[in-house]
């Protein structure tokens, strides 16, 4: 496998039919691919999912990172936005030369509440929930973020979900894990979730002091083991 790549701010067609800025990583050659579909985190589009984007390339998998915050779609619910980008997001992978048809995704933060939503919503190969809080319970009624609990469509889940969490995190907090974990057992659905000690939100994240290296490391060495297993051609 060889780590040359393309990689630039292309614009695709997101909810609505409208034009996206997106940030597009791809391998250079023909082999037959997987794509993922990388929703970043609640600060925005910025460097560092940039980078994760870089890195699934890296790895063989093109890959596409939406700017969600690019425009607002005036009548309609940022859920309902956020799944028409990502069902967009993954037609462009799908469209790209060498794309064998499986497409995942993964979200960060409020991300990892959105890559929940968009595989209960879309018909996905696999999808990655890095510590996605209000998936389980609405947000306090104080919180700046507006959101809904999602545990009500888990039966809608059209893909294995990876889940990576800290248990020192208070949104999601470790009970709500648990409960998503049992909800999704009884409902037959194909998951598995890692929590890690010590390790609270963002721990991901290498520009902040809530980077723990341990659990990254651990945590990127099982997602890309799940998306070798579910992506691959």
């Amino acid at each position: 496998m060889t780590d040359q790549m393309q990689a630039g701010t292309v614009t695709i067609t997101g909810h609505g039919k409208a034009g996206l800025e997106a940030y597009l990583a791809r391998p250079l050659g023909d082999r037959p691919r997987g794509g993922v579909v990388v929703i970043h985190h609640l600060p925005g589009y910025d460097e560092g999912t940039k980078q994760i984007t870089r890195t699934f390339a890296a790895r063989g998998y093109a890959a596409i990172c939406p700017n969600l915050y690019s425009r607002e779609g005036e009548g309609v619910s940022p859920d309902e936005q956020l799944v028409g980008d990502v069902a967009g997001a993954a037609a462009h992978l799908n469209s790209l030369e060498g794309a064998n048809g499986k497409v995942g995704v993964i979200g960060y933060c409020s991300g990892g509440r959105q890559a929940f939503l968009a595989a209960v919503s879309l018909d996905l190969d696999a999808a990655v929930d890095c510590y996605g809080a209000f998936v389980v319970k609405d947000p306090p009624a104080d919180f700046p973020l507006q959101a809904t609990s999602l545990i009500s469509k888990a039966g809608d889940l059209s893909c294995p979900l990876l889940g990576l969490f800290g248990e020192d995190d208070r949104f999601p907090a470790p009970d709500e894990v648990a409960e998503l974990d049992t909800e999704l057992t009884r409902l037959g659905k194909e998951h598995e979730f890692h929590s890690y000690p010590g390790a609270g939100h963002a721990f991901f994240s290498v520009e902040r002091t809530s980077y723990r290296p341990e659990a990254a490391v651990d945590g990127w060495k099982r997602i890309l083991d799940f998306y070798g297993r579910h992506l691959a051609s």
